[in-house]
């Protein structure tokens, strides 16, 4: 790893929304939408984040026709990038945020996406 990956990496981690994301990806993939409804911020605020946890090579995006998916950093991620996830999930396992959010996950899971998603694309 180089120095300016490790930096990206340490400053995507540096924020409480990006590790809140990050660590609702642990279940699975999620949508855009997901996400944004899970922080409660604004959808450009939560692309921002999303956007340097994917530049620091912690998640993984896809798009499929309009809607934007995320997922945590695969097998094929660096050693460095998944010992960064485990040490985040294990450091914050007791937080009483990162526990109600991932209930809040599983709850946004059994929602329609389209229903949900429609709330934050314009018409």
């Amino acid at each position: 790893m180089m120095m300016r990956e490790f930096i990206q990496m340490a400053a995507a981690l540096a924020d409480p929304a990006r590790v809140r994301a990050l660590l609702a990806l642990r279940d699975g993939e999620l949508c855009l939408c997901q996400i944004i409804d899970l922080l409660g911020l604004a959808p450009s605020t939560v692309s921002r984040h999303l956007n340097l946890l994917y530049q620091a090579k912690l998640v993984e995006r896809r798009k499929q026709g309009r809607w934007m998916y995320f997922t945590l950093a695969g097998k094929a991620a660096s050693p460095p990038v998944q010992q960064a996830i485990a040490w985040a999930g294990a450091a914050l396992a007791a937080d009483g945020l990162i526990k109600q959010d991932a209930r809040r996950v599983k709850s946004l899971c059994r929602q329609d996406l389209v229903e949900l998603c429609a709330c934050y694309r314009p018409s």
